[in-house]
């Protein structure tokens, strides 16, 4: 019987080995479970045998040896059942607390990578405001004052981060607790509802579902319209940009021509004052004109020739009076060369000339 028994065990072990899920644990849970299967098969065939066999079982002075017998398909199809129940609840358990064990490694792994961006952004901070003045030998020596106070408004800082996060965690807490008070609430309407009230409910989310996918539709036309505004406004920002730019040669077009505009009327300014000079000079010149008489022929070949007659003397008055003056350059230096050799004192040309009776020549 026991041999049938651990047979059956290794039977049922075996098909949950290779066809059922994975059973964590490892030999020794592999080994429980066989010998507590063992023993709950012992015991239905004990039962079975006492059941069916009341002679030998009860026969007095004798010792009578168990009949073995073998279980049927219905009580190995019982055993396998409850043991996969009980494997499966084992498995859900050993699930939950492998996940509860992850959630806690990923928050911590979390928290780790918070603290240490932390930590980098504290060291870079230190380093830009104190490090880079303290290697920097050309700049004034830092005291240990100016770190100090560095450090304590960090932890003043830090201080009041811790303060403003209890008061936040102390708000999520009182929510938390609002929160359960409102799902006890519901729990305990909950246990009065009946069919009409999960009919109104369902029908309620059946409304809500409706509106979400009218809403989940109206969010993808506004997406695809949202991407046709940003090409057409992409598209008006070149076009934007295109005419800033010909507005900007168009405005130094202008003013270079505005410029030129000015230069213009100044120059037309100014040959409008010489044509009114002009025409002034044009006019008097006219008057002239109108006014002047032509004379007679002898009488404009005498003038002429009385011209010529003074043009010829004053040309030989010129030339006597340039050798009247190099005749005075030349007294007057033997004078003063007299008048040296005398002791006397030099005397003006004029006067020399006058002394040497040459002035009126």
């Amino acid at each position: 019987m026991a041999r049938d028994g651990a047979q059956g065990a290794g039977e049922i072990q075996n098909t949950q080995t290779h066809g059922g899920p994975p059973i964590r644990g490892g030999p020794a849970r592999g080994r429980s479970d066989g010998t507590r299967f063992g023993r709950e098969i012992s015991d239905i065939s004990g039962v079975n045998d006492g059941a069916r066999c009341p002679a030998f079982s009860g026969s007095p002075g004798r010792k009578t040896k168990a009949r073995q017998q073998l279980l049927t398909l219905e009580q190995k199809c019982d055993v396998a059942k409850s043991m996969h129940k009980q494997m499966a609840e084992d498995l859900k358990r050993a699930k939950d607390l492998s996940e509860r064990e992850l959630d806690n490694y990923k928050a911590t792994l979390e928290e780790a990578d918070i603290h240490l961006t932390e930590v980098k952004k504290e060291c870079c901070q230190f380093d830009r405001d104190i490090g880079k003045a303290l290697r920097d030998k050309k700049s004034v020596t830092m005291s240990a004052e100016k770190v100090i106070r560095y450090i304590e408004d960090k932890v003043k800082a830090k201080e009041s981060l811790i303060e403003k996060l209890h008061q936040k965690n102390a708000g999520l807490l009182a929510y938390k607790k609002k929160l359960q008070i409102q799902l006890k609430q519901q729990e305990e309407m909950g246990e009065g509802l009946t069919a009409l009230d999960f009919e109104q409910l369902k029908f309620g989310n059946m409304k809500c579902r409706k509106l979400l996918d009218e809403q989940n539709l109206r969010r993808v036309e506004l997406k695809l319209l949202t991407g046709k505004t940003l090409h057409v406004l992409n598209s008006n920002k070149e076009k934007l940009q295109t005419l800033t730019h010909e507005s900007d040669v168009l405005n130094s077009d202008s003013a270079l021509r505005a410029k030129l505009l000015i230069k213009f009327e100044e120059e037309t300014k100014q040959a409008e004052e010489e044509r009114n000079k002009a025409e002034v000079l044009n006019r008097k010149l006219r008057g002239q004109l109108a006014d002047f008489h032509v004379p007679h022929v002898l009488q404009y070949i005498k003038v002429k020739e009385s011209h010529g007659q003074l043009k010829k003397s004053v040309k030989e008055w010129e030339r006597k009076v340039e050798i009247a003056e190099m005749a005075l350059k030349t007294y007057s230096k033997s004078w003063d060369k007299l008048r040296i050799t005398a002791g006397a004192r030099t005397v003006p040309p004029r006067h020399a000339a006058i002394d040497a009776g040459l002035y009126g020549f």
